[in-house]
């Protein structure tokens, strides 16, 4: 018997976990004696010197042993969790962010789902930037929303090429998604660019989803501000989670904020159906959601700048250590999140075809972890991920030096 779902097509896109397992099965440490270091994935928990403070750690044991958050929470969030992420937020606006427009998630991962999910309807499409966080993608092909590409700028500081965001939206445009700090850029908007983004979206009618997972990680000459301070001029999607500023990816707490004082989106079938997606996809544990108000009112800035310094540490490392190498280059220096983007040289390497073949002969000869270009949409590029610690990311640089010599032509 032939099962009508025997056909369907799975997204053509490229996971980075898929293309990081990948790379990890060519490695050979027992062949050329080195060990595997990863620079591919964001999660710096994987190294001492990213581990999350007291206080988090302390809220979150209390709230599993009081006792009373052992059933399930509402769907859109704890009261208590709604309101503290509201504060939270409120903190860098010119307006005050009401807690009912604030919807808890699981990890920003689902706050993903769960906006395209909403936004999404027969012939619509949405602007994704070029390079990308490629999860956008493959929720996009999943909700069968087109979606149209538009290209950073390196040259500018990868800033938005708003000339073409105006090209490719027409009437069925629903959203445009920036992510800043860059990921996976590591680049840092300024307020100028950030408004110019906000006049382009309401001049085309559409929202701006804000992808700011690596909020306040900005270690460069530009300070971060959030998208949402431009709410009043276009309404704005603002998508987050404790995860890289508290360094806990593996608690999959985050969030969905609607910044849009002017009531655009505030419509009673667009919450409505934002309602009806949580209710599918559920949210986080609720002993963690009820950890959240603890967490954020009791870290202490010390925390936040301890992690900023080591990231300026390692990013610096990177950037040095790539000027000295031949056959790559790096059109801007790390201003923030935890990774950014080398160009590749290909005409000046022999035996190398392309981004993917570099990463998986990297993989083999040096037992070094990259995540190729072409995951994240950009062809001859590599993302090198620098939430590392300096010891093991000096080496991993060392070795990228040596692969690039060993193939220099």
């Amino acid at each position: 018997m032939e099962f009508r779902n025997s056909e369907i097509e799975a997204p053509n896109n490229i996971s980075i976990r898929g293309i990081l397992g990948l790379l990890t099965a060519n490695t050979d440490p027992n062949e050329n004696g080195k060990n595997v270091i990863s620079l591919g994935i964001g999660d710096p928990t994987a190294y001492s010197c990213f581990h999350t403070n007291y206080a988090a750690q302390e809220a979150l044991l209390e709230a599993l042993c009081s006792g009373e958050f052992n059933g399930y929470s509402p769907t859109a969030g704890l009261p208590q969790t709604r309101k503290a992420v509201a504060e939270y937020l409120s903190r860098d606006l010119p307006y005050k962010l009401p807690p009912d427009c604030v919807y808890v998630t699981a990890g920003c991962t689902q706050a993903i789902e769960i906006v395209l999910s909403v936004l999404a309807r027969p012939g619509a499409n949405i602007l994704l930037p070029r390079p990308c966080f490629p999860i956008y993608g493959i929720c996009a092909s999943f909700r069968h929303l087109e979606a149209r590409y538009f290209d950073l700028i390196p040259e500018k500081g990868w800033e938005v090429d708003l000339s073409q965001v105006e090209h490719l939206a027409d009437h069925n445009t629903v959203a445009m998604v920036i992510i800043n700090p860059g990921n996976p850029c590591g680049s840092v908007y300024t307020y100028h660019h950030l408004k110019k983004i906000a006049e382009t979206s309401k001049r085309l009618g559409i929202v701006v989803i804000a992808d700011e997972v690596y909020g306040h990680l900005a270690f460069g000459p530009k300070p971060f501000v959030p998208m949402g301070v431009f709410g009043s001029i276009a309404p704005v999607l603002t998508l987050g989670s404790l995860s890289k500023r508290w360094l806990v990816p593996g608690w999959r707490l985050g969030w969905l904020a609607i910044n849009d004082p002017n009531g655009s989106l505030k419509s009673p079938k667009f919450v409505e159906r934002l309602k009806k997606c949580c209710d599918i996809c559920g949210g986080p544990a609720t002993f963690i959601q009820a950890a959240v108000p603890a967490i954020i009112e009791q870290t202490q800035d010390m925390f936040f700048r301890k992690t900023i310094n080591i990231l300026k540490q390692t990013s610096d490392i990177c950037y040095k250590k790539i000027k000295e190498i031949r056959c790559v280059s790096c059109p801007l220096k790390p201003e923030g999140s935890m990774v950014f983007m080398v160009k590749l040289n290909i005409s000046m390497m022999k035996g190398i075809n392309d981004d993917l073949d570099f990463c998986f002969k990297l993989a083999k000869e040096e037992s070094v972890i990259i995540l190729p270009g072409l995951a994240v949409g950009l062809k001859n590029w590599i993302r090198i991920t620098f939430a590392v610690e300096p010891f093991s990311l000096e080496e991993a640089m060392e070795r990228l030096n040596s692969f690039c010599q060993r193939h220099y032509c």
